[in-house]
């Protein structure tokens, strides 16, 4: 390579260090980072303990404050994270490029890895939302709101499939991927730490070694906490509505209708336990295991719904859904609606921030966890691969459940087969009242079983996810398997199960939907950053490329290798 070449643009950073501990209880990890994180979710488990009351207040005025003030930031910033995440992926020299050496080869088979995806992702919030949300757009929605259409009419049904597929779409996994990617294209092609910082480094370069980068991996790990604890928190009350189900006593609810204290305890020490347990094992083994156990057990149920439910119903629904809901993304994802002193101005402001505004914050929370895991297990992808397959693919496989499954709880309320009991019953129990009204009492306790089990199973995968996940950002982005690394496993285990349970208590899964809104903010800051500095990266390369100016840390360390004196 001449001098010319050289001076053109310089090599891509291929060292971050980050300073761990070298022995003692916080070996191998970085403490400045792990200590002010757990002193932070600890804190607040205290505080929601101890001060109920002023928690709860607090709480529901950072929630209307934030909800007001930052719902546009929320939309643009998500409607940019789908822009950029198709960007690099149909851009024909950026799609090429690899998350790794140039022919490095993937770690996990394709099952294995969508498998992954979809359970550490969305699996859980899909059987609680596979009903519950189709129904609540069919009972209103934008146009309901406007006076366009009746609610729980044939004529409120596609609308409905309008604004359940814009949330769990490619919104949502275009954020988790711009996040995977930012992350994972550093960590393999450059060799830095598989780590959020890692992520700003093309922007921010060595300065994310110090205290910039030690915010950023903190904020990353508490949105982590508070974004897998709304998922559980679903999971949670789902789980209990089961066990009620399945006829296992009247302990289980409360006076009306939700989780009892005790019910609540009891699902947090078996599914957290298990969760523990499951992560102490490794990516390779039990999070493996669990999720193709997962991915069988969903297509099980889903076939029970094709051949004994609405399948044809819900064919058509899909196939309608996805027409109406690519026509209407452009202009959905960048409206913003404001109260302007009317009804139906007020109500369908309000109606955004209920719906979308939270879910975006809820994406946005959950992206640290989900994007560093897909990241994790995404290693030897081109960069085409990865977009498409994380945002296509289980975009897919929620469209296919909201139709499917969700199709057929509407069928049986416009038939009247229902009665009006799935409308009736609580969000979390709506997949066990489409179950009951569909089959005889034996057998909808026996599927019933089998939504139970296969909720453990997405709850512990998630769980479990997410503990290895904040032991890899405080671990500086290792991810040893020793005895001082299970002892905070178990330590972040135990963190969300309180979290959990306090907020539960407190104020039912509205408390956790508050909380995780307000750990969300800081972290929309740093991945609007990221999504903008993976641009920046790869762009870059491509001009390295061009230049013939190593663009991996092989091809770095071989140049300094050839010119070292």
């Amino acid at each position: 390579m001449s001098d010319t070449n050289s001076n053109v643009i310089d090599p891509p950073l291929v060292d971050l260090h980050i300073n761990t501990a070298d022995s003692g209880f916080y070996k191998g990890f970085s403490t400045i980072v792990t200590l002010p994180s757990k002193v932070i979710v600890t804190l607040l488990i205290l505080w929601v303990i101890f001060f109920p009351v002023r928690a709860s207040e607090a709480l529901e005025i950072a929630n209307s404050t934030i909800i007001r003030d930052f719902a546009g930031w929320y939309v643009y910033l998500v409607a940019f994270l789908m822009l950029a995440a198709f960007f690099l992926a149909i851009i024909p020299k950026t799609g090429k490029l690899r998350l790794g050496m140039p022919d490095e080869q993937p770690e996990f088979s394709r099952f294995s890895w969508f498998a992954m995806l979809f359970g550490a992702g969305i699996g859980v919030g899909m059987l609680t939302y596979s009903t519950g949300e189709p129904l609540a757009h069919f009972a209103n929605n934008p146009d309901i709101i406007r006076g366009a259409i009746e609610p729980i009419t044939m004529e409120a049904v596609r609308p409905a499939y309008i604004y359940t597929f814009l949330h769990w779409g490619f919104a949502a996994w275009a954020t988790y991927a711009l996040v995977g990617l930012s992350v994972g294209y550093v960590a393999y092609r450059r060799n830095l730490p598989l780590t959020i910082r890692s992520g700003l480094a093309p922007l921010f370069g060595k300065t994310m070694s110090g205290v910039t980068g030690h915010i950023v991996d903190i904020v990353a790990v508490v949105a982590t906490v508070l974004g897998v604890a709304v998922t559980m928190g679903f999971g949670v009350e789902q789980f209990v509505a089961g066990l009620s189900r399945l006829g296992l006593g009247d302990w289980l609810l409360g006076s009306e209708g939700s989780a009892s204290t005790l019910a609540i305890i009891f699902a947090l020490v078996l599914l957290v336990g298990t969760s523990t347990l499951s992560a102490l094992s490794g990516v390779g083994r039990g999070i493996k295991w669990l999720s193709n156990l997962n991915m069988g057990l969903s297509f099980a149920l889903l076939t029970v719904f094709i051949l004994a439910g609405s399948g044809v119903f819900g064919f058509t629904l899909l196939f309608t859904g996805i027409f109406d809901y690519l026509v209407n993304l452009p202009g959905l994802a960048v409206s913003l609606w404001t109260a302007d002193g009317t009804p139906i101005g007020d109500a369908l402001a309000q109606w955004q921030l209920d719906w979308s505004v939270f879910y975006w914050a809820w994406w946005i929370a959950f992206a640290p966890f989900v994007g560093m895991f897909i990241a994790r297990v995404s290693r030897g992808r081109t960069v085409r691969e990865y977009v498409l397959g994380v945002v296509l693919v289980p975009s897919l496989m929620c469209f296919i459940w909201m139709t499917i499954v969700g199709g057929t709880a509407i069928d049986l309320e416009l038939s009247g087969a229902a009665e009006g009991s799935i409308l009736a019953a609580g969000i979390s129990d709506q997949l066990f009242a489409t179950l009951s009204v569909m089959f005889d009492p034996g057998v909808a306790t026996m599927l019933s079983g089998l939504v139970v089990i296969l909720l453990m199973t997405y709850l512990i995968t998630s769980v479990d996810s997410a503990i290895l996940i904040v032991n890899t950002i405080n671990g500086a982005g290792h991810e040893e398997d020793d005895v001082e690394r299970r002892h905070h496993i178990i330590f972040w285990g135990c963190a969300i199960a309180l979290v959990v349970g306090s907020m539960l208590i407190l104020g039912g899964t509205g408390a956790i939907r508050v909380t995780m809104i307000i750990g969300a903010l800081p972290f929309s800051f740093v991945i609007a950053l990221m999504a903008v500095s993976i641009i920046k990266a790869v762009i870059y390369d491509l001009i390295r490329m061009k230049h013939e100016v190593p663009t991996t840390f092989e091809g770095v360390e071989a140049e300094r290798l050839a010119t070292a004196p």
